[in-house]
């Protein structure tokens, strides 16, 4: 069997009522040179469990503690690089009350309606943020 490079990554759709958190991340060379909208991501930490990265993006990149993201559904891809990503989205709702407190590795962040979400042509990735939120609110 063959040896192939692999990452394991964790999103999240944060929402607020019918509203979507995009964020632009400051270094586009920690996201395979990707720049646009983005769905808050990382890779997963070698041994830690999807939700508990989540809630690490949410503590150190939006200053917000959530207790149990809700895993919505988990995709296989092969990636730009060609390496093999297996990536766990989840989706979180917010109370309207709930501030955020970005950190420095994101540039810019802004609520979209869903039904009012940017063009692909400016989410990363050829706008794969973009496919994600139609699957996970197709299942809402």
């Amino acid at each position: 069997m063959e040896n192939k490079k692999h990452k394991l990554i964790a999103d999240v759709a944060v929402c607020r009522g019918k509203n979507l958190l995009l964020v632009k991340y400051a270094d586009s060379n920690a996201n395979d040179h990707q720049q646009g909208w983005f769905l808050p991501d990382e890779l997963i930490t070698y041994g830690e469990h999807p939700a508990d990265e989540v809630n690490r993006i949410l503590k150190n990149q939006l200053g917000i503690e959530y207790a149990s993201p809700s895993l919505d559904h988990i995709e296989s891809i092969i990636g730009n690089d060609g390496t093999w990503h297996l990536v766990f989205h989840f989706n979180v709702e917010l109370g309207m009350d709930e501030e955020l407190s970005v950190s420095n590795e994101i540039a810019e962040y802004e609520w979209f309606a869903v039904n009012n979400l940017p063009e692909k042509s400016e989410v990363a990735h050829n706008g794969w943020a973009l496919q994600t939120v139609e699957n996970i609110f197709n299942r809402k």
